[in-house]
């Protein structure tokens, strides 16, 4: 068994950090308002077939005209804005709970990607893009004759 030596200031550093978090807790609700409007990261998942690369980002709220992908030396960068349209206020509160603002989500694309035929469509929220690889065309090994 371990002896360890008491320490009264421990118990109070220990309150002030349960204090700080109840501060933040019920002070959170003040400040969502400014973190709505820089915390907006959209979630997106990718997968690999056969004849190509997808990208899926899940964009609520988001039209398809504040979207904009662009290709530059083989990064693809998603980004756009989602803007706060509908605000509810009452006499009792006002709260804003939906995150917006800009947002921009890159990634690198492999050396077999068809950069020409990206095809993109935005469908009850979800921007799917597709990003066909090269068709590589196998050629039959072939002997060469040495004159």
């Amino acid at each position: 068994m371990m002896i360890t030596r008491f320490d009264p200031f421990r118990e109070f550093a220990n309150l002030q950090e349960r204090m700080e978090y109840f501060n933040r807790l019920l002070n959170g609700t003040a400040d969502s308002e400014k973190r709505a409007k820089i915390d907006f990261v959209p979630t997106v998942n990718t997968r690999e077939a056969d004849d190509a690369y997808y990208i899926e980002v899940d964009l609520p709220g988001v039209k398809k005209e504040d979207v904009s992908i662009d290709i530059n030396e083989n990064i693809i960068t998603i980004s756009g804005e989602r803007k706060l349209e509908d605000e509810r206020k009452d006499d009792e509160f006002y709260r804003v709970e939906s995150i917006y603002g800009q947002f921009e989500r890159s990634f690198t694309l492999p050396d077999d990607v068809d950069t020409d035929n990206i095809e993109a469509k935005m469908e009850n929220g979800v921007l799917s893009v597709k990003i066909p690889k090269v068709q590589v065309v196998e050629k039959a090994p072939k002997k060469i004759e040495i004159k």
